[in-house]
């Protein structure tokens, strides 16, 4: 069994993929071709928002935003201590500091109490400027906007919405990719919206934001007339090379129609399949609560604590069934953070989570024959006296 079936996808959007990449190699148009531009604007006309900017990849889209607010040495970024590392690397690469805050036990993203614990804390010692906040929509799922964007708001905090797992999802309505100042996707391959490689975008509403993003993602070209052919030799600020490729804009172009089309509907699907068959048990399972959509770039339970979960692998690896952890230590506790004031951070839901999580196999292509698979060799891994558990 795949972890996530990218071959059974490109079965079956062979054709229109095929053709995606014949063109673009009979066209030579490798880099910022025609796809690129298709691709941006509808992937803005999707989330919602003025503008889409693609790049190299969705770490390099956290880094660049964070540039094109100026975030540097002395400010303070917060970011949930439950997530993937370039989360905080980007702003420590930008010379900021990461302030990891704790995150909610059952949706997995930014707890908006600690959050504000966390922001008045650094508010009166005073060493840093608070600047900004990095929120994550983990596993698919869009964070609690409405409480962070009132912090935010509060506290004079620029907001980035880290929406590398949750594109697709929504709350009311409201796209994922559109809660942040700036937003950032990525569409690594095991992303909701993958490519071939790796890609990235930038989504804001803000123009000068957008031309500046533009620019640093090419070098720091002059952006201030786009017809002018030799601009890009024009470099009025330091920036760096991020570009999507155009090939991977055009694996993209009929991946985004199978997505809103078809997949994320047969993945809530999927996901309703383990949800259904693991009720009864005392694993800790996902909630989505009421107005919110998640895209499931996961599906992810917390075992019991008395269960083993090196063991558990092992008895699904041996039934040919895979499965990850996502993750498995928290930010403040990650090598490059030692030694800092970023490894100071209290987040006890973070460390038990990193102990107790695992994701299960998940695409919008499993079929319920699967999914009862899996269901069953996990039942029998973990041990037949399973309680019912109430969060």
């Amino acid at each position: 069994m795949q972890f996530r079936d990218l071959p059974k996808q490109y079965e079956v959007l062979k054709d229109k993929i095929d053709a995606a990449m014949i063109g673009v190699a009979s066209s030579a148009h490798f880099i910022s071709g025609p796809e690129v531009k298709e691709l941006e604007k509808e992937l803005a006309q999707y989330v919602g928002v003025k503008h889409c900017i693609t790049c190299a990849n969705g770490t390099d889209a956290i880094s660049i935003a964070m540039r094109a607010w100026g975030i540097g040495e002395g400010d303070a970024v917060f970011i949930p201590d439950f997530t993937f590392f370039s989360s905080g690397e980007c702003p420590a690469d930008e010379g900021a500091t990461p302030i990891f805050v704790d995150v909610d036990k059952i949706t997995y993203n930014l707890d908006p109490v600690k959050l504000e614990e966390a922001v008045k804390k650094v508010v009166e010692e005073g060493k840093y400027k608070t600047k900004a906040v990095v929120a994550v929509d983990l596993f698919g799922l869009p964070a609690d906007y409405v409480q962070i964007k009132s912090i935010c708001e509060k506290y004079n905090l620029l907001l980035l919405e880290d929406g590398a797992q949750g594109f697709g999802g929504s709350i009311n309505g409201k796209m994922a990719c559109s809660f942040g100042d700036i937003s950032t996707t990525s569409f690594f391959p095991a992303k909701p919206l993958g490519c071939y490689g790796d890609g990235g975008a930038i989504f804001t509403d803000n123009d000068e934001w957008a031309d500046l993003i533009r620019s640093i993602c090419v070098h720091g070209k002059d952006t201030s007339n786009p017809n002018d052919q030799n601009a890009k030799y024009n470099n009025i600020r330091i920036g760096m090379n991020s570009r999507l490729d155009t090939i991977q804009a055009a694996i993209l172009l009929p991946k985004l129609k199978a997505f809103i089309d078809y997949e994320l509907e047969d993945i809530n699907k999927v996901a309703g399949w383990y949800t259904e068959g693991l009720k009864n048990t005392d694993l800790v399972l996902p909630i989505i609560s009421d107005g919110y959509y998640s895209s499931w770039a996961q599906y992810t339970v917390q075992l019991p604590e008395r269960v083993d979960r090196k063991t558990v692998q092992a008895k699904l690896k041996a039934a040919d069934i895979p499965s990850m952890v996502y993750y498995a230590k928290p930010m403040h506790q990650q090598g490059a953070f030692e030694g800092t004031d970023s490894a100071t951070a209290e987040c006890p839901v973070t460390e038990k989570l990193c102990k107790t999580v695992l994701s299960l196999p998940l695409d919008p292509y499993k079929t319920k024959e699967e999914i009862d698979s899996v269901v069953a060799e996990l039942k029998k891994a973990i041990g037949k006296n399973l309680r019912s558990h109430t969060c």
